[in-house]
């Protein structure tokens, strides 16, 4: 996977580096074919992977449910796959392969 994100049918699967206990809660952009994510969650006990997941959550629009790590389960890098998003954010739909259909 060469970008931010990419296309698994419906589905969308998101690289993300995540930041955690920093200052404030915020998708930051997409850099090195990441999408950057701060949390004030501390990394134990998971806190900061359900921090992230609710963050993208709402940065995608669509229930938290529907955000599931598949990898990097105790790592910065990690994957996410979303559930049939509706809306792209515009600054992550740059970073998608054109192929996509964007």
């Amino acid at each position: 996977m060469s970008a931010a994100a990419s296309w698994n049918g419906d589905d969308l699967i998101l690289r993300v580096r995540v930041q955690p206990r920093a200052s404030r809660n915020e998708i930051v952009g997409v850099k090195d074919d990441q999408l950057r994510v701060r949390t004030t969650a501390a990394p134990a006990d998971g806190k900061a992977n359900k921090a992230v997941a609710k963050l993208l959550a709402a940065y995608l629009h669509v229930p938290p449910s529907r955000i599931i790590l598949t990898h990097g389960l105790a790592h910065r890098n990690k994957r996410f796959f979303v559930s049939g998003p509706l809306e792209i954010p515009h600054d992550l739909a740059i970073a998608m392969p054109a192929s996509n259909g964007l």
